[in-house]
């Protein structure tokens, strides 16, 4: 539980101090950290950080984007 919270305050300290300073560019929603979060809570960390990791490999100018939500 310990390496779980640990990771998704990585997350939230993304969203909340990297994210805003960026431009906008997320191509999904939710966006891939908001999608990554999730993952984390549901299926745990290795296998939520691995959906995660699909997600931002899909997020480039090849794949069309639009809402994707976690199943």
């Amino acid at each position: 539980m310990k390496i779980k919270r640990i990771v998704l305050s990585l997350i939230r300290f993304y969203q909340v101090y990297i994210s805003p300073v960026r431009p906008g560019k997320c191509r999904f929603r939710p966006t891939c950290s908001q999608y990554t979060v999730e993952a984390v809570e549901k299926y745990g960390v290795i296998k939520g950080l691995a959906l995660g990791l699909w997600r931002i490999l899909r997020c480039n100018p090849f794949f069309k984007g639009g809402y994707d939500p976690l199943k």
